[in-house]
């Protein structure tokens, strides 16, 4: 075999867990073939670069091997060689998002306790019984 499409090749190196999902990502763009946009199917072969978005996480790849089967994990990292610049600039965002301020510290104020409902309740209604204007 020396060529074969490139969603089957993305779900057989382990990059996405269906071919629905690599049909999916290479549709919106996320997955260049050469630096070049590609359809689902796009033969691709030994030596091509892959680029492709997991996440927020980009990576570029060069293709070593090709399998019609999806094996376990150590047989589809060797289907690639992740280029090191890629290699790097992964480490370098992991570590950001390791030392980054946890995003719920940020929220400011949340739910109101039973206290904070009461005094609500009161600014808003003050003494009337009803929600109507007329009181």
């Amino acid at each position: 075999m020396e060529s074969m499409r490139i969603d089957k090749w993305l779900w057989a190196a382990r990059f996405y867990k269906t071919r629905a999902l690599a049909v999916e990502e290479i549709g919106k763009g996320r997955v260049l073939v050469n630096d070049q946009t590609v359809k689902p199917a796009r033969e691709v072969r030994a030596g091509d670069l892959v680029t492709l978005r997991q996440g927020a996480v980009i990576r570029t790849v060069l293709l070593k091997g090709l399998s019609n089967q999806r094996g376990p994990a150590p047989v589809a990292q060797q289907l690639y060689e992740e280029t090191e610049a890629s290699r790097l600039a992964r480490e370098t965002s992991a570590e950001q998002r390791r030392l980054a301020a946890e995003p719920a510290l940020s929220i400011e104020q949340g739910r109101p306790t039973k206290r904070d409902r009461r005094q609500l309740d009161q600014a808003r209604w003050g003494d009337r019984w009803s929600a109507s204007a007329d009181s």
